[in-house]
């Protein structure tokens, strides 16, 4: 059963006694299409899910944050004034957002609250960027911060790319901060454009988890991405979007051949993309599905 704003606020009680001051939330997400093209300044599709991370957190009177993962039976903290990278996996997470949000001029109070999540770890649904964006929304609830989704999801991002050290899109962290119930969300990875894409009333998204973990900052994901960029240099633009694929075509046998593969799936794959809004707009499942495929 899927968490929610009483689960959280139960959490809290049993470990930390009391009511929580507030309550966050940030979901999930899956892509429908659009793979790897997010960080070469294209299109995606991705939709919010109804897992996320859930923070329930009072404000404290000091600089800690100090927060107990329901997930990882673990509790952590640190000072605001001294943040400093540590071995507790979970809390990086935490301590990047608010090292980044610092940086950019924010003030930003102590807390002290849980964290629990119910996105499956490492199954490709964004529990990081989940947890990301529940982090800048605890900070943002307690400090009078106005929540502007664009502008929370670039820092959410800066502190995975410069904090975590994974080199991702924007995708997840956008997603996460401005997803609409029932709606994909159209991403222009570039202006960061972002546009609600409504599902048919008789379609349902099932997600399958397949049990194959994987961890981002020690996959092939940063190899990937470098990829893309040497083949986005050899075209002299700057990403891969800026090439068409004619140009690609004449081009392509100039590349190495692993460099040839990821630029071609990325070529191709912002045309699919537009291609699957165009037909969700038009109600043909049937063609969302087979570009799906």
């Amino acid at each position: 059963m899927a968490v929610d704003a009483t689960q959280a606020k139960q959490l809290y009680q049993e470990h930390r006694g009391g009511t929580p001051a507030c309550v966050v939330r940030a979901p999930g997400r899956v892509n429908l299409i659009g793979e790897h093209t997010d960080y070469n300044d294209g299109f995606v599709l991705p939709m919010a899910i109804d897992r996320a991370v859930w923070i329930a957190l009072t404000p404290r009177d000091d600089r800690k944050v100090v927060a107990y993962s329901c997930d990882f039976s673990q509790e952590a903290e640190f000072d605001l004034d001294a943040i400093e990278k540590s071995s507790v996996g979970w809390l990086e997470y935490i301590k990047g957002v608010a090292s980044v949000l610092q940086a950019e001029g924010y003030s930003l109070r102590g807390w002290e609250g849980i964290v629990r999540g119910d996105v499956p770890v490492g199954a490709g649904l964004s529990s990081s960027a989940a947890l990301e964006v529940a982090t800048a929304r605890a900070f943002a609830a307690i400090g009078d911060i106005d929540w502007d989704p664009v502008r929370m999801a670039l820092l959410a991002q800066r502190a995975e790319n410069q904090w975590v050290g994974v080199n991702c899109g924007i995708m997840d962290q956008l997603i996460s901060a401005a997803g609409r119930e029932n709606h994909a969300l159209l991403i222009d990875c570039r202006s960061l454009e972002c546009r609600p894409v409504p599902l048919s009333p008789e379609v349902r998204v099932v997600i399958l988890d397949t049990g194959t973990r994987r961890g981002l900052a020690d996959s092939a994901y940063n190899e990937r991405r470098s990829a893309c960029e040497q083949a986005a240099a050899h075209f002299q633009v700057k990403a891969l979007r800026d090439v068409t694929p004619e140009t690609f075509a004449s081009r392509e046998s100039e590349l190495d051949p692993v460099i040839r593969r990821r630029a071609r799936h990325v070529i191709s794959e912002n045309d699919r993309t537009l291609q699957a809004v165009a037909a969700m707009e038009a109600g043909d499942m049937a063609k969302l599905g087979r570009l799906m495929y």
